[in-house]
């Protein structure tokens, strides 16, 4: 067998995945486009000066263009861009990119008052959230940080003081000149994920817990706003205004699962979208599912997500070196726990931290960085496929006994018949 045929079939433990993992993110994507012409084509017209010449597929077009370019960086990435080339000094140009838009976006970003948040850069006619790009740039050079560590590559000293510049340091300031509790804790899951797959001692894992723990704590009730805004879930008709205040979004988020029972009101037939839940093509994008297509549409949307952890994590586990497990593994639990997240949030099981659901929710940087991160899973599977060194020796060993075999075959054949012209005279 010749190191081409070995590249080129990839054995069943690497492939059933990618194809799970392909397969469930395209599932929900084109849920995504759906859900998104259901509740945005309404908002737009709703908000339509002339309504006869607003256009209701212009978030779902906007929403595909954004898809296009998402899959091309993600094909990019996964075919011309091994994971190899992170542990290498371009993590820190990416890295780089990330922080100076992070601080761009504290100087010259764009506020929203009303949800308290300065998260978006606007780039000419665009908007960009680096915060969504941040979360990449973490995992990775995270990675790369304590792969050096368990190396020996990097003292302890020395990597201490890396990881509070490079992690901790851009997860505070987007908790705190950001105000975006929910990317942090993203970033922070992603982290932790990275430390044990990184087979970090529990003793640490934990020490790291408590600090993440104390801090969070610090963000929910440092402020009385934050703390209103976020612990309003326990009780949201008590939110001083009769259900009007901070509770609102979350009273017609409960209105919607409600109303759709086990299987739902009918695809586009939602009551809430029709400017009750505001933000329903976006972070509550899950309560109009669960509206149109009921309790079975909610079901389909968990279970995609739980095959595509089941698929990330199987790639995480095939990948060719611990690097490879750790850049795989954190950010398909980063984008599994972004996902679970919200829908925690939709169904008030957690405080409203306003963060998207994952490929569904309309929006243009949350679903290219979320692809991107596709490419980069997609990528460690296939430097797993391709034959290690070991294994390729092996099969030059093979080769050149295989064309030993046949000469000794050969000569004794030509013995049995008489030996050669000059043997026999």
């Amino acid at each position: 067998m010749s190191w081409t045929r070995t590249r080129r079939e990839a054995p069943a433990h690497i492939m059933v995945p990618q194809i799970i993992l392909l397969l469930s993110v395209l599932a929900l994507v084109l849920i995504g486009f759906v859900m998104i012409y259901s509740t945005s084509s309404v908002i737009t017209l709703a908000n339509s000066d002339a309504p006869g010449a607003a256009n209701p597929m212009a978030d779902v077009l906007g929403q595909l263009r954004y898809a296009v370019l998402g899959i091309v960086l993600a094909a990019a990435i996964w075919k011309f861009l091994p994971c190899s080339i992170w542990r290498g000094p371009f993590v820190y140009v990416v890295w780089g990119l990330a922080a100076v838009l992070l601080v761009a976006t504290m100087f010259i970003g764009v506020g929203d008052e009303e949800w308290g948040a300065r998260r978006w850069l606007a780039l000419g006619p665009f908007s960009l959230q680096p915060s969504e790009f941040a979360k990449i740039a973490l995992v990775l050079v995270g990675a790369r940080l304590f792969a050096d560590l368990r190396d020996g590559a990097l003292p302890f000293r020395a990597f201490s003081v890396q990881v509070f510049v490079f992690v901790l340091a851009p997860i505070l300031l987007i908790l705190a000149r950001q105000s975006d509790l929910g990317t942090a804790m993203i970033c922070v899951v992603g982290i932790l994920a990275v430390m044990w797959l990184g087979e970090v001692p529990a003793r640490t894992m934990l020490v790291v817990v408590g600090v993440v723990v104390a801090l969070g704590l610090v963000g929910i009730f440092g402020t009385e706003y934050r703390r209103e805004r976020l612990m309003v879930f326990l009780n949201p008709w008590n939110d001083g205004e009769g259900g009007y205040g901070n509770g609102y979004q979350l009273i017609h988020s409960l209105y919607a699962i409600a109303s759709g029972g086990v299987f739902g009101v009918g695809l586009g037939n939602s009551h809430e979208k029709y400017l009750y839940l505001t933000q329903s093509d976006t972070d509550f994008i899950f309560a109009i599912i669960a509206e149109e297509l009921g309790l079975v549409g909610a079901l389909v949307v968990i279970v995609l997500f739980a095959l595509f952890l089941y698929a990330g994590m199987r790639i995480a586990r095939s990948s060719a070196d611990n690097f490879g497990t750790m850049v795989a593994g954190g950010l398909t639990i980063m984008i599994a726990f972004q996902a679970f997240l919200n829908m925690a949030m939709v169904v008030g099981w957690f405080p409203v931290v306003g963060k998207p659901l994952p490929f569904v929710s309309s929006g243009g940087s949350s679903l290219i960085a979320t692809l991107a991160m596709v490419g980069l899973i997609l990528s460690v599977s296939k430097e797993a496929a391709a034959p290690t060194v070991y294994e390729r020796r092996r099969a030059d060993l093979r080769v050149v006994r295989a064309a030993s075999d046949a000469e000794s075959a050969s000569a004794s054949t030509r013995r049995r018949r008489g030996g050669t012209g000059s043997d026999r005279r």
